[in-house]
C-alpha cells in the first residue's frame, strides 16, 4: 500500500528519481542558536487567553500522549503520504501552540465541528460570491491550469497581484491574503481542527488527497462540506500530510535541498505557506551566493519549526509510543 501511495504520489506531483537524488540533504536541528522572535499577534492572543506558549505546548502534548488512537491516525496518513509521522505532530503542535488550545480530547473536535456547521454560510467578500468573483477578467489565465493546487496558486496570485489593497472598478479592496478575505465566514484568521488548515489550503489539496486517499474532491461552491473536512480529524491529517508533502517535493525540486529529515523546517513551511514562492527566493539567493564565491544558504526555520527542532527528542518518543 505505501508504495502504491508513493508511486501516485511521483505521477500526480512530477517527481523524478533524478531530481530528489540531486537534492542537499537539510541536516536535523536548528540552524538558530536562539528561538526567532514570536509574532506580536500570536503573544497577543496567548495574552488574552491568560495562559503561556509553555502552558499550551504541555496541552497539546498531554493531548497527543493521552490519545493512542490519534497518534496511529497521523502514523497512518505519514504512511499514506510517504512522510515521517513527526512532520505531521510538528504542524500539529505548532499551531497549537502558537495559535490555539488544544482541546482536551479529540472528541470535542468533533463536537465542536459540528457547533460550527449548524448555520449557512457562503465563501464571500462584501455581498460579492466567491463564486461571482472568479468570473472577474484577472482570472481568466487561470482557468486552463489542470490540478487544482495550481488552479487555487493561481488565483491566490492574481488576488495578490490585481486586487489585494487596490481599488477596482469603484471597490476598494482589503489589504489581505485571498483566504482571510473569501474563504474565512466566521472571522478573518479562522482555522479549524486538529491540523489548523484553512478552506484555501484544503482546496489546494483536494486533487492529491482525492489521488491518494480516495476522498471525494472538494467543491468551494460547497463551503459547509469544506469546513467538515478541515473539522474532522478523520479526513483532515490527510490534507495536513498532503500539504507537508507537497513542502517537501517543491524544495526537492525548486531549490535542490531534501528537507524531509527536518520537521523544523516542513513545520515552518506548514506555518508560512507559499513552499513554491520560497523556495524559489531560496534557489535564486544561493545562485546568487554561489557566483560570489559563497557557500549556500540552508533552508532556516522561523519560530514555529525552532520549537519543533528543539522539542524532537520528546516527540519522537510520542510517535515510538503508537
Amino acid at each position: 500500500m505505501a508504495l502504491r501511495h508513493s508511486i501516485l504520489l511521483g505521477i500526480f506531483l512530477g517527481m523524478t528519481a533524478a531530481s530528489s537524488g540531486a537534492a542537499e540533504l537539510v541536516p536535523p536541528g536548528n540552524r538558530s542558536v536562539e528561538q526567532p522572535p514570536v509574532p506580536g499577534a500570536s503573544a497577543r492572543r496567548t495574552g488574552a487567553g491568560r495562559t503561556t506558549f509553555e502552558a499550551k505546548y504541555a496541552k497539546v502534548y498531554q493531548l497527543l500522549k493521552n490519545d493512542a488512537a490519534l497518534r496511529v491516525k497521523i502514523r497512518e496518513a505519514a504512511d499514506a503520504y510517504d512522510i515521517a509521522p513527526i512532520h505531521i505532530l510538528g504542524a500539529v503542535v505548532g499551531e497549537h501552540t502558537y495559535n490555539v488550545d488544544a482541546y482536551d480530547h479529540l472528541q470535542t473536535y468533533y463536537v465542536k465541528a459540528v457547533s460550527y456547521l449548524k448555520g449557512s454560510f457562503s465563501f464571500s467578500h462584501a455581498g460579492e460570491s466567491l463564486e461571482v468573483f472568479l468570473k472577474r477578467p484577472e482570472f481568466a489565465g487561470c482557468e486552463g491550469k489542470k490540478s487544482s493546487y495550481d488552479l487555487w496558486s493561481c488565483r491566490e496570485k492574481v488576488w495578490d497581484t490585481a486586487f489585494r489593497g487596490r481599488r477596482v472598478e469603484g471597490q476598494r479592496f482589503p489589504d489581505d491574503r485571498f483566504s482571510a478575505v473569501f474563504f474565512q465566514p466566521f472571522y478573518a484568521g479562522q482555522t479549524f481542527g486538529i491540523g489548523q488548515l484553512n478552506p484555501l489550503t484544503a482546496l489546494q489539496m483536494t486533487d492529491i488527497v482525492n489521488e491518494v486517499s480516495g476522498l471525494e474532491k472538494l467543491d468551494y461552491r460547497d463551503p459547509q462540506r469544506v469546513y467538515r473536512t478541515i473539522m474532522n480529524p478523520d479526513i483532515t491529517l490527510a490534507y495536513v500530510a498532503a500539504t507537508l508533502r507537497k513542502s517537501i517535493d517543491a524544495y526537492t525540486q525548486i531549490a535542490d535541498f531534501d528537507i524531509s529529515r527536518n520537521p523544523g523546517i516542513t513545520a515552518t513551511l506548514y506555518n508560512l505557506g507559499n513552499p513554491e514562492t520560497r523556495a524559489a527566493k531560496l534557489a535564486a539567493e544561493n545562485r546568487l551566493r554561489r557566483k560570489q564565491g559563497r557557500s549556500p544558504m540552508l533552508p532556516r526555520e522561523n519560530y514555529y519549526g525552532w520549537l519543533v527542532n528543539e522539542k524532537l527528542e520528546e516527540l519522537e518518543a510520542l510517535i515510538a509510543e503508537s
